[in-house]
C-alpha cells in the first residue's frame, strides 16, 4: 500500500536534497576557483618576499614554511634555495605559474625574472595543504547546508503529518463507528478538499442503510405475515387428521410441506434477530459450556425419536455473546447433524478452551459431505440432500450459523469426523471479545 505521506515528504526531500547538492556543487566549485586565485596570489607575494631576501644569509636550511619552497637563480646557477627545493630547475624559466613534482608532493610553482637583479625567483607551494585549506574554507559553508538536509526532511515531516491530520480523523472515525451506526458523517471543521470525500462516503452509508432497511423490513414483514396462515394451516392439518388418513402419502407430503414452511418462518425470524445491531445491544459473558448443556437438555427429545446418541464433552469456558445468538448457532448444528444422521446414530458437542480461543465442535458419524458441496454449503438456500431422511428444511440453518459467528469474530470450518464417516462442524471464537 503506498502512503501518501511517505510519498509527500520523499518528492519534496528528493527535490529539495537535489536542489541542496546541485547550489553547494557549484559553489565549491566556483569557491575553490576563487580560493585557488587568492593562493596563487599569496604565492606571488612569498616570490616578491623571496626577491628582497639577502641571499647571502640564506642557507639549505633556510625555511618559508613548511608547505612553501623557493629557488633563486643567476647566471644558470643556483644562488640560494630552501631545504625543499631540489638541486635543478623546480620550474621551467619562463614567467608564469605551473605545476611540478618534487620531494614526494605535486607543487604549485610561479616564476619570474627579476629585471633589476638579472635573477630567476621560484616559489612553489604544496598542493595537498593548499587544497586541504581551501576545502576547509568551502565546507564550511556548504555543510551548513548539507547538514540541515535532516532536520529540513524532519520539519517536511511534520507539516506533512499536520496537513494529512483531517484526514487520519476521517479514518479514525470511520473505524470507531459501530457496525449499527448508519449516520452520516458530520462535515463540520472538515478542510475543503476533503468534502467531496465525506460527500461521497455519506451517499454510500445513505444508500447502504436503506438497503439494509429494505432487507430487514422484508426478512421482518414477510416471516410475520407467514406466521399466521402457517399456524392456521397446520390446525387445519390437525383437523383434517380427523377425517382422513393421516397416514396417506398425500397427507403425509402436506404436513412436511407446512413443516417446511414453518421452519423456514423461523430460520428467517432469527436472521433477521442476530444483526449487528441487535447483537452489539445484548452482549454478554457467557459459559458457552453452559449454554450448550442447556440446550443439549432441551433438544434431547428429538435425537430421542431417532434412537440417536447425543454427547456433550469439556468443560467451562467464557466468552462474550449474544446467548440467543449463541443458541441459534448451536440449534442449528445439532439439527442439521440429527437431520443427516441416520436412525440409531451418533452426534457429540464439545466446548474446549484453547490458546486465547474457545472451540465449538459439533459432530455425527452421518454420511459426511463432499469436496463440492463443502464450497457452497453456507451460502443461502442450498442444502445438501444426504439422506432421504432429512426431513423438512430450507437451507438457511448454515447460513445463520456463519452469520451468527462472524458476528462474534468467530470463524466456521467444516472436515471429516472423527468417527470414520459423518461432518464435524468447528466454531472458533475468541475468548475475550471487545463491544
Amino acid at each position: 500500500m503506498t502512503s501518501i505521506r511517505r510519498f509527500l515528504l520523499a518528492g519534496v526531500l528528493a527535490a529539495l536534497t537535489l536542489f541542496s547538492f546541485i547550489a553547494p556543487l557549484r559553489g565549491y566549485r566556483s569557491s575553490m576557483a576563487e580560493v585557488e586565485t587568492l593562493f596563487d596570489a599569496h604565492l606571488l607575494d612569498a616570490s616578491k618576499l623571496v626577491a628582497n631576501l639577502d641571499m647571502a644569509r640564506i642557507t639549505r636550511q633556510s625555511q618559508l614554511g613548511d608547505n612553501l619552497a623557493f629557488q633563486v637563480w643567476e647566471d644558470g646557477k643556483l644562488l640560494a634555495a630552501s631545504s625543499q627545493a631540489p638541486s635543478d630547475h623546480m620550474a621551467p624559466l619562463q614567467q608564469g605559474f605551473d605545476f611540478a613534482n618534487f620531494d614526494g608532493y605535486r607543487w604549485r610553482t610561479y616564476s619570474w625574472f627579476d629585471e633589476s637583479t638579472q635573477r630567476w625567483i621560484m616559489a612553489a607551494e604544496r598542493t595537498d595543504q593548499r587544497f586541504a585549506l581551501a576545502e576547509n574554507v568551502v565546507l564550511e559553508t556548504v555543510l551548513p547546508i548539507l547538514l540541515g538536509i535532516p532536520v529540513t526532511g524532519l520539519l517536511i515531516w511534520l507539516i506533512v503529518s499536520q496537513g494529512l491530520k483531517p484526514l487520519t480523523q476521517l479514518s479514525s472515525d470511520l473505524q470507531k463507528k459501530p457496525a449499527h451506526d448508519l449516520s452520516e458523517l458530520p462535515l463540520r471543521a472538515t478542510p475543503k478538499e476533503l468534502v467531496p470525500v465525506v460527500n461521497a462516503v455519506n451517499g454510500l452509508i445513505h444508500r447502504l442503510g436503506a438497503a439494509l432497511e429494505r432487507e430487514k423490513r422484508l426478512s421482518a414483514d414477510a416471516a410475520h405475515e407467514l406466521r399466521t396462515p402457517i399456524t392456521a394451516l397446520k390446525i387445519q392439518l390437525h383437523n383434517l387428521a380427523q377425517e382422513v388418513d393421516a397416514g396417506s402419502e398425500s397427507f403425509r407430503q402436506l404436513e412436511q410441506g407446512v413443516e417446511r414452511m414453518g421452519h423456514l418462518v423461523e430460520q428467517l425470524m432469527s436472521l433477521y434477530r442476530t444483526s449487528p445491531e441487535q447483537f452489539t445491544a445484548d452482549c454478554t459473558d457467557i459459559d458457552l459450556h453452559a449454554l450448550a448443556q442447556e440446550l443439549v437438555a432441551r433438544m434431547y427429545p428429538l435425537f430421542e425419536a431417532r434412537q440417536q446418541t447425543l454427547e456433550l464433552l469439556g468443560k467451562r469456558c467464557m466468552m462474550r455473546g449474544e446467548p440467543f445468538a449463541l443458541e441459534t448457532l448451536l440449534a442449528n448444528l445439532l439439527t442439521n447433524a440429527s437431520k443427516y444422521t441416520p436412525l440409531g446414530g451418533r452426534v457429540q458437542v464439545n466446548v474446549e478452551a484453547g490458546d486465547a480461543v474457545v472451540v465449538l465442535k459439533v459432530q455425527d458419524n452421518g454420511a459426511g459431505i463432499s469436496a463440492e458441496d463443502k464450497a457452497r454449503i453456507f451460502e443461502r438456500f442450498y442444502r445438501v440432500d444426504r439422506s432421504s431422511n432429512a426431513g423438512p428444511g430450507c437451507g438457511l440453518g448454515l447460513t445463520i450459523v456463519q452469520h451468527v459467528a462472524a458476528l462474534h469474530q468467530a470463524t466456521v470450518s467444516v472436515h471429516a469426523s472423527e468417527f470414520g464417516s459423518g461432518a464435524a462442524f468447528t466454531v472458533i471464537f475468541p475468548a475475550l471479545m471487545e463491544t
